[in-house]
């Protein structure tokens, strides 16, 4: 039976679904498969470069392969496997934020607590490697570099001098190469990669604890510091996404062939997002993508996660990386230093015996038409703190019957107001989408004139008469432009 070659992409929201980084992905001939958000994580010093690779495969492993493109052949002991749950920690550790406050009561004597942390709410088997298929390799201009067995994976290191022979190499093998595939391999093989081809041992896999494969870890020497996303485009089902977390010890990375823009942070929203942040949180990045048109890598989260340093975000959501963490991830420096370890003596910079540890997470969406390129990075030696944080103040409670608690009452009138306005402007939907979860009252009847139910519809007539709504806006812009036309007619300007 023949497999199907397919390419993954990537996809970001704020799901807790997240997929595999891009690259070949095989199924069964009449398979679906689709990659919607990816994640990776990156380790980078001088010029070495260490790559995990998440695995969520969904289906038979007996039909899973995978094909990154790679700068040089990789030996053995540059391959590993690690636990899953270096993602998830990484993940649950660095995504946006909700941050409460209470306010305090203007009429009482003593303060609460002002803030309160909130957890989140959220490779080819022995009986495919026939002689006839290795002749067959050479005449196609495709060499096999090198063959390994790392965990539950068979690896093979694939040279191919150009794209027809390998396509013809990968379907003379039992893959199935979709549309488009053989356009996307050629610049990596004009650049001189090699091809990491990745396949299930179903041997080995047996002697797993779970179904779950395993991420695999790669780590190299190149002067290049990139990501291959073009091959996740050849057969990508609308927008991919990405999302990277890096590791350096200078300072934060950023893309250098995009812009680099930092999420919107900091704004007090309505207290009942937090009934739903992560669809709050989708419109927001939806909102800000395609203000940005599109060709952009968004800053959600940058710090020093550096052993010695016990401050790490603020607030926190989620336990930050430990230093055994850290090594997992690849982050090799932290360990003890191997004097008969001469991988890396061509890197740029000396090690000196820092521990430093700076954490970046980029989150991309990208396409063919924004994204034609595979992203490049550089380490820069920023070291500023961010993280993409949105506030919610609960209000206070008790007796309020005092000339200061009536001044409060007044005051949260306009920051009840300001939040709804704000609302609309991070997310770009107007207020009528959010009205069946504003109009949910769960605070005190004495409180009835504040509550976002009563606040709502003012909001949007305030709105509608200032013009401030997206439609106000176009016909006001429109009949400016109009204006200016007819007087230039006129020859009045």
């Amino acid at each position: 039976m023949k497999r199907k070659l397919m390419i993954i992409g990537a996809m970001i929201g704020i799901s807790p679904l997240l997929y595999s980084f891009c690259g070949f992905y095989v199924s069964k001939a009449d398979g679906t498969l689709k990659n919607k958000t990816s994640q990776v994580i990156l380790v980078r010093d001088g010029n070495r470069t260490v790559i995990t690779m998440y695995n969520d495969f969904k289906g038979d492993t007996k039909d899973f392969a995978m094909v990154v493109p790679v700068p040089v052949v990789l030996q053995k002991s540059d391959i590993h496997v690690v636990e899953p749950s270096i993602f998830q920690r990484l993940n649950d550790y660095s995504a946006p934020r909700l941050v409460e406050y209470w306010d305090q009561n203007p009429c009482e004597k003593y303060a609460y607590d002002e803030l309160k942390q909130m957890a989140p709410t959220s490779a080819m088997s022995k009986s495919e490697d026939k002689a006839s298929g290795n002749i067959r390799a050479k005449d196609l201009g495709v060499k096999v570099e090198a063959k390994y067995l790392v965990g539950e994976y068979d690896i093979l290191i694939l040279s191919a001098k150009e794209s027809g022979g390998l396509k013809e190499w990968l379907t003379t093998n039992g893959y199935k190469i979709p549309a488009g595939a053989e356009e996307v391999l050629d610049p990596y093989i004009k650049s001189n990669l090699k091809f990491f081809v990745v396949k299930v041992n179903e041997k080995e896999k047996q002697k797993l604890n779970n179904n779950f494969l395993r991420p695999i870890q790669i780590n190299f020497n190149s002067p290049k510091f990139m990501l291959p996303i073009r091959l996740g485009m050849a057969n990508a089902d609308g927008d991919q996404d990405l999302i990277v977390y890096a590791f350096t010890r200078k300072g934060r990375i950023e893309c250098t062939n995009y812009r680099n823009v930092n999420i919107p942070t900091g704004q007090h929203i309505p207290l009942f997002v937090q009934n739903n942040f992560s669809a709050f949180y989708s419109n927001l990045f939806d909102k800000q993508w395609n203000n940005e048109d599109k060709s952009v890598g968004f800053l959600e989260y940058a710090w020093d996660v550096s052993p010695q340093n016990y401050l790490k975000c603020d607030p926190c959501v989620a336990e930050a990386p430990s230093e055994q963490d850290l090594v997992q991830s690849g982050v090799w420096w932290l360990k003890n230093k191997d004097w008969n370890d001469y991988s890396d003596i061509d890197n740029d910079e000396p090690d000196n015996g820092r521990k430093n540890v700076h954490f970046t997470r980029l989150h991309f969406r990208y396409n063919r038409s924004s994204f034609p390129q595979d992203l490049m990075f550089q380490v820069t030696p920023n070291t500023e703190n961010y993280q993409a944080r949105y506030v919610i103040t609960h209000p206070a409670t008790g007796d309020l019957n005092c000339d200061a608690g009536r001044k409060y009452l007044q005051d949260l009138r306009k920051r009840r107001k300001n939040e709804l306005v704000q609302l609309t402007a991070l997310t770009g939907r107007n207020l009528d989408n959010w009205e069946e979860q504003a109009s949910v009252d769960n605070e005190d009847e004495k409180m009835s004139n504040v509550q976002y139910a009563t606040l709502l519809p003012e909001v949007k007539a305030d709105m509608a008469g200032n013009g401030n709504g997206p439609r106000g806006i176009l016909l006001i812009s429109a009949l400016l432009l109009g204006t200016a036309g007819f007087l230039r007619w006129k020859g009045v300007v």
